[in-house]
């Protein structure tokens, strides 16, 4: 498995962020059944540059937590099933690995959200990390009955590796 990590953001995240994130990916992965090594790549930044992001790709000209770029698109969220013969563009020709997608997590919604919610930002970088790989695995929140499994999934995932509310 490859898990890219840039660390982009000014602010300093004193936690220890590489072990979380690379703990959570390979827990949603397991979750979620992926029957492949896969690849998957991380940014850490600041409230500015997320929001730049999120204006060029969302037209939302805000700042956000966490930002997901699929590299694939599911019939089913996790169907994995077909990805060899219409996805054979995402695999690494040099690892073999399917290509997951990216994930933009900003450091200050991190720590300004561990406040609010009042829990650690060890725990809301978790959250944030688990449910951007759950979009990575075709998951989507805009009805709440995706939003219900969405968020029962996540649960699981971090309960899984100790995190909890």
């Amino acid at each position: 498995m490859t898990i890219n990590i840039d660390y982009e953001a000014e602010r300093e995240l004193p936690i220890p962020w590489e072990k979380i994130i690379r703990e959570i990916i390979e827990a949603s992965l397991e979750y979620e059944s992926c029957p492949y090594e896969a690849e998957v790549n991380v940014v850490l930044t600041g409230d500015e540059e997320i929001r730049e992001v999120n204006r060029q790709f969302r037209n939302l000209d805000k700042p956000t937590d966490v930002l997901s770029f699929p590299a694939l698109e599911y019939d089913r969220p996790s169907d994995f099933d077909h990805v060899e013969e219409s996805f054979a563009d995402c695999f690494n020709p040099e690892t073999g690995e399917l290509m997951l997608g990216d994930m933009m997590i900003s450091v200050d919604r991190v720590i300004g959200q561990a406040e609010e919610y009042g829990h650690s930002p060890e725990r809301e970088l978790a959250f944030l990390t688990a449910h951007s790989m759950l979009h990575l695995c075709g998951y989507d929140h805009m009805e709440d009955v995706q939003r219900t499994v969405m968020e029962r999934k996540q649960e699981e995932i971090l309960e899984s590796r100790g995190y909890f509310r």
